[in-house]
């Protein structure tokens, strides 16, 4: 099984399309809330406000043509819609981008974006095509670093931004607990320290670039999620819709990743 495909598996295994939709249209008939679609499409650590800062760092009126790369279930691309920017989402994985469409249509009609199935290497967009590039938990499942920024690069006009909420290794070097929402195995994960990831995106020419450690808010905020995962009330959307009975485990490894220090999570932005 090729990368892609396996990485797909991994995604798709527990994935519930259908009951995902019926849960939406039987409690929320008249659209849903950002917030409201969160535990579903909000997958990232920190949740809709770790999304919310990174549209802090951009502008709807001087950037608005936003890409979304690795854009899952569509969270990032529904919240920029609603904050008044130009959206468009990209993943690899087909099934992700159909799900997307179709929540958007049923839970938020009233967002207009565009939803693009293809390759982070090879991006189906003319040179200068958006004001600013988003990256959200999506580098870390991305074994090829280089021709991805190269093509973020391309696609931005000049002095476009680059804004990265992402993980990277760890200072402590534990080695992963799996499995973890983004991999069963190390076969999909990709990280790397901050140091090098920087080094990258300076040598694919991205410039002045602002680095914020975020590691202890995330921890604070799986802790608090964990809490709530406890409740016995089963909530109307959550992770398990996408992870299945997996999710138990995956988020505590992803707990005690973050406690043992073995990833980070940092906020980068930049210009091209």
């Amino acid at each position: 099984m090729s990368g892609s495909r396996s990485l797909a598996a991994h995604y798709h295994q527990a994935l519930r399309d259908d009951e995902v939709l019926e849960q939406i249209r039987r409690h929320y008939p008249d659209g849903a809330t950002p917030f409201q679609l969160a535990p579903l499409d909000q997958l990232h650590i920190g949740g809709l406000k770790a999304s919310k800062r990174l549209f802090e760092r951009l502008n709807p009126v001087s950037q608005p043509r936003v890409l979304d790369i690795g854009a899952g279930l569509g969270g990032l691309v529904r919240l920029g819609a609603s904050l008044g920017f130009s959206m468009t989402g990209l993943d690899i994985t087909h099934r992700f981008n159909a799900l997307n469409r179709k929540i958007g249509k049923l839970a938020a009609p009233d967002f207009d974006y565009a939803v693009v199935t293809g390759d982070a290497r090879r991006l189906p967009f003319s040179c200068e095509s958006f004001d600013a590039v988003i990256f959200q938990h999506s580098l870390m499942n991305m074994p090829e670093l280089t021709p991805v920024l190269e093509e973020a690069n391309r696609v931005l006009r000049p002095s476009g931004r680059l804004v990265l909420h992402e993980l990277t290794q760890g200072d402590s070097h534990i080695a992963l607990h799996y499995p973890v929402p983004w991999a069963a195995s190390a076969e999909h994960t990709h990280l790397l320290t901050l140091e090098a990831l920087s080094a990258s995106l300076n040598a694919c020419g991205f410039m002045d670039l602002e680095i914020e450690n975020v590691s202890d808010e995330a921890r604070a905020w799986r802790s608090r999620q964990r809490d709530k995962e406890r409740d016995t009330e089963a909530p109307v959307l959550s992770p398990q819709w996408v992870f299945g009975e997996r999710f138990a485990a995956m988020g505590k490894n992803l707990l005690t990743n973050l406690t043992n220090r073995a990833i980070e999570v940092v906020e980068i932005s930049g210009r091209c």
